[in-house]
């Protein structure tokens, strides 16, 4: 069965559990070094999703600049023929 995609949320959830855990006296060396790389694994998925989205984030802000500016320029244009006649 494939694994579900878990939320952004969820991975941060858990990333903070295994800080914790990490934090503690409670755990093993063993323990410990299973614990890191789970959080390196998840702290890896978390770059990829802020990378991608500040990726989104890049395109959607460069168009809705483009069409500003040239909602800018119509607006300009307009402006001037008013101001000729």
């Amino acid at each position: 069965m494939a694994k579900k995609k878990e939320s952004y949320e969820n991975m941060m959830e858990r990333l903070e559990e295994i800080v914790e855990l990490m934090d503690g006296n409670e755990v093993t060396l063993e323990g410990t070094m299973i614990n890191y790389e789970e959080g390196i694994k998840i702290c890896n998925s978390l770059y990829k999703i802020l990378n991608d989205t500040e990726g989104k984030i890049k395109i959607l802000t460069d168009e809705g600049e483009k069409d500003f500016m040239a909602l800018t320029e119509v607006s300009e244009k307009v402006s001037e023929k008013v101001s000729e006649n």
